[in-house]
This record gives structure tokens, sequence and C-alpha cells, in this order.
């Protein structure tokens, strides 16, 4: 049996004859009692008795007409859901983000994203520099706000705005009087730092940006995630070159100071694996480059 020996059905029930159903459908009316008949053997029972006024139910047919009604309604809305989700109207998006970035775009994104995807699900995870690629690589996460991208094979990246670099530091450090850091201040300091892996915010940043000016500083530490770092900087065991986002949130007692003619900043972008194919990356994208852009 298929849909369309059911529709069929339906329409020769509604019309009460066979005749009208046929020009309803918009064919032959021999064909369409030939259907009919074939449906009635596949049952094993007469669906339809003729009688003055047309075609009536029979006992079998009336069964048979309510759970027809809903099989066609059933796949009337399956098509429908196939059409939204290929058009990128439903669907599900997993959204992965690094913990520094939560306060800084979430609440600006997430709104956009309700408004221009309605009817997609939408469930967020936290990252961290340590889970996010693997996040990504395993599709745990649809997509990713990453900083910076992850740049390695199978995973695609679109750099959508930069953090500008601040120094986090104790209130009561002398330097937090200051309106901004000369790097040679910087010199012979203790610095909490993120994971040194390769193409990490520490190497291609920040490690990269105190080479370039003949800075040294003794690494006390290597955490995860910002709020890690955040914790041993309040702790007085050094300080912390974070992105500007990492001030949002960030715990009583700290200060945040730009870097004085320092222009280096932590590159943003949304990441994916490489061959996903989603209607839903696009628009996604778009939400967040408008998010950045508050």
């Amino acid at each position: 049996m298929d849909l369309r020996s059911l529709r069929y059905f339906v329409a020769v029930a509604d019309a009460r004859s066979v005749g009208k159903a046929a020009q309803r459908l918009h064919m032959a009316q021999p064909p369409l009692s030939v259907q009919i008949r074939n449906l009635e053997s596949q049952l094993g029972a007469q669906l339809f008795r003729r009688v003055s006024g047309g075609m009536q139910l029979t006992d079998a047919g009336s069964a048979l007409l309510a759970r027809a009604r809903e099989a066609l309604a059933l796949a009337h809305d399956g098509f429908e859901a196939a059409r939204a989700v290929a058009a990128g109207r439903r669907g599900r998006l997993t959204v992965g983000y690094m913990f520094a970035l939560g306060y800084a775009l979430l609440p600006q994104l997430v709104p956009k994203l309700r408004r221009a995807m309605p009817e997609v699900e939408l469930q967020f995870v936290e990252m961290s520099t340590l889970t996010y690629e693997a996040l990504i690589a395993e599709l745990k996460v649809t997509v990713a706000l990453c900083m910076p991208p992850i740049q390695r094979a199978g995973i695609a990246a679109s750099v959508v705005g930069t953090q500008p670099l601040r120094v986090a530091m104790p209130a009561r450090s002398p330097m937090a009087r200051l309106r901004a850091i000369p790097l040679a201040k910087l010199q012979g300091g203790t610095l909490i730092s993120l994971p040194t892996f390769a193409e990490s915010a520490d190497s291609s940043v920040v490690a990269t940006l105190l080479r370039r000016h003949h800075i040294t500083m003794q690494i006390a530490h290597r955490v995860e995630t910002v709020h890690s770092a955040l914790a041993l900087v309040m702790a007085g065991e050094g300080m912390a070159i974070l992105p500007a986002c990492a001030a949002l949130g960030s715990p009583p007692g700290l200060v945040f100071k730009p870097l004085l003619d320092v222009k280096d900043g932590f590159d943003v972008a949304v990441c994916w694996r490489s061959d996903l194919d989603s209607p839903l990356l696009a628009p996604f994208i778009d939400c967040v480059r408008a998010s950045m852009a508050q």
C-alpha cells in the first residue's frame, strides 16, 4: 500500500463518487476505479458499496478512512519538515563557545538567532582550549565560537571579529594605576598563560607579541580556561594577557588594562567541520558578525 492509493481512496470517500473524485484528481475515471479495486484486493475487504446517492463506505472503509487521513497528514508534515530543514528554517544547531566569549557575545547573539531562525532548536555547549577541536571534529557541536580560529585539516573557519589584548592584574598592583601598560613594564614579570599547543592563543598571539618586543616573562601556570587564569591572578600568582571580553563578568578585585601602542588582538572565528553541509551555517555566521559589530 502506498500514499497514492490512500489519497485516491480518501478522494472517493469525500466525493462519494468515483467520477467526481477523478475530476478533482485530474485523472480519468477508469484508472481510479482500478486503483480502488486493487486496494480492496490488497485488504481483502470491500471498502465501498454502490447506493442510489453514489458510493457509500462500508464498515471496513470507515475504519480505514480515519487512519488514511492521519497517514496522509503525517506524510505531509514530514515532507514540509524536510523542506524546512533543507531551506534552513528548521533543524537543530549545537553551538560551542569558549567561556571568554560567553558574556561578550551570547547576550547579543542568542536573540538574533531566535529571530532569524525561530523554528531551529538551539543548544549551547561551553568549550575550553583543550576540548574545542575534538568537539568540532566529532560533531558534538555543529558550529563553534573560537578564539583564535582553529587551523587544522578537516576544520573550516570564518573570522568574524577581533578582541584586543588586556593585562589582567589585581587591583592592588602598582601597575593598576596606569591607564595603559607599556610592554617594557612586563619584563621579568610572572605570567599566567593558556596552554601552548600549535596555533593556540598563547603561541600565536601573546608569545609572538612578547618575542617581537624582546620581553621575557616567567610562566607561573598554564591553564585551560580564562576563568582559571583569573582565579590565579586574584590569588597573586601573576598577570594574564587575555582578550578584552574576559573583563565581562570577571570577579571583583581585578583590573584589565590595555597595552600601550599595541594593536595585536585575538581573532574570533566561527569554526565547523569542513565536510558539514548545513543551510543553517550561513545565517548563523551572519548573526555572529552582526553581534560582534555591536
